[in-house]
């Protein structure tokens, strides 16, 4: 039995997979805010709540906000800041007494997709969160790729490539919160889509389900608000491909699950990339949601 457990900012989730890959037990609690100590608590109790209504033991894998360092061995970079600066595997595995093993949240979504969802046979596996905010993650060969600095993927925190001057625009009004300006995540989060639409009505901030339904009624704020977003995610899209040029791309996040995405992607990507051929691959997370939390259980893969 594989144990995966996704650690977020408003709750955790555990999850039970039997070897074949099918889902045994699920349970979810929220999170303990602010609270270190507790935090782990919390994620011990689930795995022993999980053994014990399972009757099994089993590996421990842990999708988590920000990543390890490979020079400290301590958490950095997490929003959940009350992680920061502690050395959660080696706190969870002394409590739990066993190996564990752990991961950025978007590289836990490469890697089950890689395993058996929309990237499954594919070598190199690129996913995209676009949700509340914008991260990416890599699986090569079904295993997280995180990089010499654990920064592997961290494509969310570079600037908008080629951006005209209503991107520029955008960008100066905009912080991100690393506090520098121009980032990819400020322009293609969910949030960035909520702020741009505000911004282009001058009116007040909603949220991105109705801004689409706007969309579909033709209204022209909305519209053009959507039109940007395509034309920024297919920019920052293009670049991965001049840099890494993947084999699929994998789309999760609230974002993801708006199906007019996938038909405009490919026309807008293809302009910006080196030497003008693209036909790689853009696709929803097969396993939508559930995602981080599998791919922390197959962050122990099949033998």
């Amino acid at each position: 039995m594989r144990i995966g457990i996704d650690l977020g900012g408003t709750k955790v989730e555990v999850i039970a997979l039997a070897d074949n890959g099918i889902e045994i037990f699920r349970h979810r609690i929220d999170s303990p805010q602010g609270d270190y100590n507790k935090t782990i608590d919390a994620l011990v109790h689930l795995v022993n709540l999980t053994e014990h209504e399972t009757n099994l033991k089993g590996t421990v894998g842990l999708g988590m906000p920000g990543t390890i360092s490979p020079f400290t061995g301590k958490v950095k970079n997490a929003n959940s800041t009350w992680l920061n600066g502690h050395a959660i595997d080696k706190d969870l595995s002394l409590r739990l007494n066993r190996e564990i093993r752990v991961a950025n949240d978007a590289n836990c979504l490469a890697v089950s997709e890689a395993t058996d969802g929309a990237g499954q046979g594919k070598n190199t596996v690129f996913a995209i969160i676009i949700g509340t905010g914008c991260g990416a993650g890599i699986a090569i060969d079904g295993k997280v790729h995180s990089g010499a600095n654990g920064n592997a993927g961290e494509w969310g925190h570079n600037p908008l490539p080629w951006m005209n001057s209503d991107d520029i625009a955008y960008s100066d009004d905009t912080l991100c919160y690393c506090q520098k300006r121009g980032c990819i995540e400020t322009f293609i989060s969910g949030t960035g889509f909520m702020n741009d639409y505000q911004r282009l009505s001058n009116g007040p901030r909603i949220n991105g389900r109705l801004i689409m339904e706007k969309v579909e009624q033709n209204c022209p704020i909305a519209s053009k608000a959507f039109e940007n977003y395509q034309i920024r995610l297919g920019k920052a899209i293009a670049q991965v491909i001049n840099q890494l040029d993947p084999d699929v791309f994998v789309l999760g996040g609230g974002m993801s699950n708006i199906d007019k995405l996938y038909d405009a992607l490919p026309d807008l990507i293809l302009p910006w990339v080196f030497g003008g051929e693209f036909q790689t691959p853009i696709l929803k997370a097969q396993h939508g949601d559930s995602s981080g939390v599998r791919g922390a259980a197959w962050l122990w893969p099949k033998e």
